[in-house]
């Protein structure tokens, strides 16, 4: 089982700290682990330390995606430093 698939499996997970720094998974990576965060219904905390791994705008643009359909979240952290990610996948 692959980190965006595990985490879409634990259904009841409501505090995630996540540290990914200099994993260079792309957008590709960002889109499965948008994918994972999406089924987390009851996801209230997300620490998302995702440093120096080259996802872009496509993969900023999976990971909102994603996150937005946590609609339980109260805390968001995000660390994106180093992801080449411009006014596209800022918007």
């Amino acid at each position: 089982m692959y980190l965006g698939e595990g985490i879409s499996k634990c259904v009841t997970l409501t505090s995630l700290n996540l540290n990914l720094t200099d994993n260079w998974f792309g957008w590709n990576g960002a889109k499965y682990l948008g994918e994972g965060f999406s089924k987390s219904a009851v996801l209230t905390s997300l620490n998302l330390n995702n440093n120096n791994n080259s996802i872009g705008d496509t993969g900023a643009h999976y990971l909102g995606e994603g996150i937005s359909r946590c609609v339980t979240l109260t805390f968001l952290k995000l660390n994106l430093k180093r992801n080449s990610i411009g006014e596209i996948g800022a918007k």
